[in-house]
């Protein structure tokens, strides 16, 4: 898609910190880090959200999914990590592209909202 923002992240349009890649999938660093690990992963196919699922092949979406777990161990989050997607408006999706964010590196809280 030609104005999506992740779409150009992966077509090398606008710079981004690489942390992992695949044929199905693109992780990079957050620009606006909520932890002190957090990297988005997301699939090279553009998608707009969770809530499109459907339009994507189960191999996209378990790629994601994997590619969330490598990160984290190449990452060395070995304390544990949390995998969130945003999924519309109310849920503060601010980019229309599936991404799912990895997050680690310290404590959280147990509160999700």
């Amino acid at each position: 898609m030609s104005d999506c923002l992740f779409c150009k992240i992966i077509a090398g349009e606008i710079p981004s910190t690489k942390v992992y890649e695949d044929e199905l999938t693109y992780a990079f660093r957050d620009i606006n880090p909520m932890m002190p690990t957090h990297v988005l992963v997301v699939p090279r196919q553009h998608l707009t959200g969770l809530s499109a699922a459907d339009e994507a092949s189960d191999a996209v979406l378990a790629a994601c999914l994997r590619a969330c777990a490598k990160v984290a161990a190449q990452e060395g989050l070995t304390g544990g990590f949390r995998v969130v997607s945003n999924c519309g408006d109310d849920a503060c999706q601010s980019v229309k592209h599936l991404h799912f964010h990895v997050l680690g590196g310290g404590k959280m809280t147990d509160k999700m909202g």
